[in-house]
């Protein structure tokens, strides 16, 4: 056979092996899933839920602790809630919720691409260059403590119209959680790969991208993470202020005309809403850092 020929069983050595590989993704997702159903995992957190469920029962139904006799308990909530006639108006069955949902949701959206479409850049920049830092951060540490609810007045004096001052503060806070982060994550880039990059001739522009925004990724998709739920926060703050639907100015509205119910009910369902965002910043930051996680198990940093 001639030198570097490749066998007949040696092909079917590499048809094998590239078949298998072919079907290891869906192999690995049925992995996935069979380890979430044997990992103890999923069961402690349904336990813990069962835990405060059974905890905020006690306290309010069956107790009637001082702090807690004027709560609704949870078999109350949940009537209500799942009611197709509701006494307060709010439940499953009703398009008033799924209105106020989506409006939340609206500017959840549009306040965090925002946030991250501006922090992003400016953090690469801060981290990565010394001058842009020294202009950029004394005001961004000076803003940064002041409450939401205190830009309140500023908010409505500077923009018209009522969703443009709950967007703005939707945004700011959301924004410097994503600034600081990712100049955080450029800073935390070890040396020695920008050294390694300029010893193989890259230019600035390809230090940045090769080397400074994959090395700052991971401290990125943590910030968003914090990010998207300092925004529900400041969302929520704001719609109680300036709001006329969403799920905040559901909960201050219920508050004023007293309807307890409905207050747990957006509250739960703003954690449910918030989680469920969340979980999906996780998933594009898992999606999108692979090579961090194969680096890992091959031992890399």
């Amino acid at each position: 056979m001639a030198a570097g020929a490749i066998g007949p069983s040696r092909l079917a050595q590499h048809r094998k092996a590239a078949h298998a590989s072919a079907g290891s993704p869906l192999r690995a997702r049925i992995n996935a899933v069979g380890r979430a159903f044997t990992s103890p995992h999923p069961y402690i957190m349904a336990a813990g839920i069962a835990l405060f469920v059974l905890t905020y029962w006690l306290f309010t139904e069956v107790w009637k602790l001082p702090r807690f006799e004027k709560l609704p308990g949870p078999y109350r909530v949940f009537t209500e809630w799942t009611s197709h006639d509701p006494v307060f108006g709010v439940s499953l069955f009703t398009p008033e919720y799924y209105t106020h949902i989506v409006a939340s949701v609206q500017r959840v959206a549009m306040a965090f691409l925002l946030a991250t479409g501006i922090g992003v850049p400016l953090g690469l920049l801060m981290g990565w260059s010394t001058r842009v830092r020294h202009y950029a951060f004394p005001i961004i540490e000076v803003l940064r403590p002041i409450p939401i609810l205190a830009w309140v007045p500023l908010a409505i004096l500077m923009f018209t119209g009522q969703e443009t001052p709950v967007l703005f503060l939707a945004f700011l806070a959301s924004f410097f959680v994503t600034v600081l982060n990712t100049m955080l994550g450029v800073q935390s880039i070890d040396e020695s790969y920008f050294r390694a990059a300029q010893c193989l001739g890259c230019s600035s522009r390809q230090v940045f991208r090769h080397v400074v925004v994959p090395g700052a990724m991971p401290y990125i998709f943590t910030g968003l993470q914090i990010s998207i739920g300092v925004n529900w926060f400041s969302l929520v703050a704001a719609e109680m202020v300036a709001g006329n639907y969403g799920l905040g100015y559901l909960i201050i509205n219920s508050y004023v005309s007293m309807t307890y119910v409905t207050i747990i009910i957006g509250m739960v369902t703003l954690g449910v809403v918030g989680a469920v965002t969340s979980m999906m910043i996780m998933w594009v930051g898992y999606r999108l850092m692979q090579w961090r996680v194969r680096s890992i198990g091959m031992g890399g940093a």
